[in-house]
């Protein structure tokens, strides 16, 4: 069996920036395990892969080398980009039933948007455990589905080197470090040894952390946000009530051809 798939960075408008996610769009899904051994098999951060349910509607899920997770906002703007640009041309709006319910993504001249659940944050201790695994202390830190760390100057958070086995035992399933930014409203990393990432390059879901906390300590709507990791990525947010809208570039790195084993290739109905 062969499965067309596209490698596209997201939330750049450049190759070997961003943030790389592998995409397969279907014509019917794939059982659990073949499609887990292909995430793992590319060891990107995420692995997505979409079946058309009618004319702008899509199924997709999303599948890191850890296993399936219930958001992801890079592969998500991955996906439509894709779609939009190699398999219909016309489509300027993809709707996608996920996990974590329906997300749109909306084509708006060269950026794709798209509209995400904003995680609620409560404040949660500094703990001893949460300074040594990240060997500073930040000066707040909030839990949503993630661990949200706040620091006072952008230059701690592009200096870190945390320990990624201690961070495996913190609650959460990402950490993201955050401070302010000079060149954009917030700068941000993100750490997911719990699924088998140690950094993830930009993080979609991440943001929709990230952003309400700066757009509440701002006091703006938009926030410019920048992924400082090594790839680097810039995200361009908005808060619109419980909802998130991140928008970014996206550009196609590679497309290859997948030869799957025959056996046990479909999901059971």
């Amino acid at each position: 069996m062969k499965l067309k798939q596209y490698v596209v960075d997201a939330f750049t408008k450049q190759v070997f920036c961003g943030n790389p996610a592998a995409i397969c769009i279907l014509d019917h899904w794939l059982a659990d395990g073949l499609m887990l051994n292909i995430a793992c098999e590319n060891n990107l951060s995420e692995t997505a892969f979409a079946v058309k349910k009618d004319a702008d509607r899509y199924q997709l899920r999303w599948f890191t080398p850890g296993g399936e997770i219930d958001l992801c906002g890079h592969a998500t703007l991955a996906c439509a980009f894709v779609i939009m640009n190699y398999y219909d041309a016309k489509a300027q709006t993809i709707r996608f039933d996920t996990l974590s319910g329906n997300l749109t993504v909306v084509k708006r001249d060269a950026l794709y948007e798209m509209d995400f659940p904003a995680y609620a944050l409560r404040a949660t201790a500094v703990t001893e455990e949460l300074c040594d695994a990240l060997g500073v202390a930040p000066k707040a830190a909030y839990m949503g589905r993630d661990l949200l760390c706040v620091f006072d100057d952008e230059k701690q958070v592009r200096a870190l080197s945390p320990d990624m086995e201690k961070i495996r035992k913190l609650e959460g399933l990402l950490l993201h470090v955050t401070a302010p930014g000079k060149e954009a409203d917030c700068v941000s990393r993100s750490f997911a040894p719990k699924l088998n990432i140690a950094e993830d390059p930009v993080c979609g879901s991440g943001h929709c952390h990230i952003v309400p906390y700066w757009a509440g300590r701002l006091q703006k709507q938009s926030v410019v946000a920048y992924q400082a990791s090594k790839r680097g990525g810039t995200l361009y947010c908005r808060m619109q009530g419980e909802r998130v809208s991140l928008a970014g570039n996206a550009a196609l790195y590679a497309v290859a051809e997948i030869y799957a084993p025959q056996t046990h290739d479909v999901a059971e109905s």
